[in-house]
């Protein structure tokens, strides 16, 4: 069976670009947008200016001032960035029909068979990054290869304007030393149990064996193996309906402290505000997850009279579903929120009225 063709394309800096194009004083400046500095906001993208003094996506915008006084703070104009999406995905379509996005400025396209007779998934990368910056004033970067895990590994390789190609030889060498940070599904606390194992690279999870890693992971263990193999058997999907966003995190050890695990719930509404604004959307339901220290684990839910994005909405509507928890009473390993109702018209009124039951 032949291998497939797949090109991953990530626009750079999507809206701190799009903002420097508007406006030309901005070229040399280091531009962050999302909250400012003077609120709870956090950073939804930054420049490559800004990335320098360590600011970088999810962060307290009070933070990346203090990191970088000079930098420049924007809101959000989503209908501005939707709008440029749109005419991005439009040029992706004219090379293929098999083409899932990720997001507003990320996606995968199947090209094993292009709509243009090409041929060549390289040529056919170069040919869309400068299309689309022939036709937006913006840079893209790709990733070539034969599955989605090593195209997406490839676009992150070489940003701003990259185009990475990584073949079977070349993907087997990279992926013994890469570092188990940056396989995909692989966060900060998986990454941390792994070291504690004895586990930093690609190379150490194929000596580990299948065996070991389903014991300590379960069947993700499984897919972290296949990945540092080089095997990723997804396929693209273009009909890929998102039905919910989400993070959780596990913890290094239970805790009890009610409000340590309220610091942790405003990081993760955060989180999951920034993704539903990068992908353009609003949710109306907020799910949050506990699993107590015995493993026990348990959700409590909320549907909002009005559709929602921003972080501290997240936020308030969690923090009154704690207390239908044993939050404060009973340790806990593993704190998640996540939303559903997506939409993708955003229509945010400037304040909410929650009606809870009991």
């Amino acid at each position: 069976m032949s291998k497939k063709k797949i090109i991953h394309l990530d626009m750079d800096a999507f809206y701190a670009s799009i903002e420097k194009r508007d406006n030309p004083k901005l070229q040399s400046i280091p531009v962050v947008v999302g909250g400012m500095p003077n609120s709870r906001g956090v950073v939804s993208t930054c420049c490559y200016e800004a990335r320098k003094f360590g600011i970088h996506s999810s962060m307290p915008a009070a933070k990346a001032k203090r990191l970088c006084n000079h930098a420049i703070f924007i809101h959000p104009k989503m209908n501005i960035y939707k709008k440029e999406s749109r005419k991005i995905f439009s040029i992706y379509s004219r090379f293929t029909n098999i083409m899932e996005p990720l997001s507003l400025d990320e996606a995968y396209l199947d090209v094993t068979e292009d709509k243009l007779k090409i041929g060549s998934a390289i040529r056919t990368a170069k040919i869309i990054k400068k299309e689309v910056y022939k036709e937006t004033g913006l840079t893209v970067s790709a990733g070539v290869s034969y599955n989605k895990f090593l195209a997406k590994t490839a676009s992150d390789m070489n940003k701003p304007d990259g185009l990475t190609v990584l073949l079977p030889d070349d993907a087997e060498k990279l992926l013994k030393t890469f570092p188990v940070e940056k396989f995909y599904g692989i966060g900060n606390a998986t990454s941390k149990k792994m070291h504690t194992h004895g586990i930093y690279t690609g190379g150490d999870i194929i000596k580990v064996g299948k065996n070991r890693l389903y014991q300590l992971f379960g069947k993700q263990g499984l897919l972290f193996y296949d990945f540092a193999t080089g095997v990723d058997t997804r396929p693209v999907m273009p009909d890929r309906v998102r039905k919910s966003i989400g993070r959780e995190v596990t913890l290094p050890k239970d805790l009890l402290d009610k409000n340590t695990i309220f610091n942790i719930i405003k990081n993760l509404a955060s989180n999951v505000s920034d993704i539903l604004k990068k992908m353009g959307l609003s949710a109306k339901t907020v799910i949050l997850k506990i699993r107590y220290f015995n493993f026990h684990t348990i959700t409590r839910s909320h549907t909002a009279l009005s559709p929602f994005m921003e972080a501290s909405d997240i936020f308030n509507i969690t923090t009154n579903l704690v207390s239908k928890t044993e939050i404060g009473k009973e340790k806990i390993r593993l704190v998640g929120i996540s939303v559903s109702g997506l939409e993708n018209h955003i229509s945010v009124p400037k304040q909410l009225f929650f009606s809870f039951e009991i």
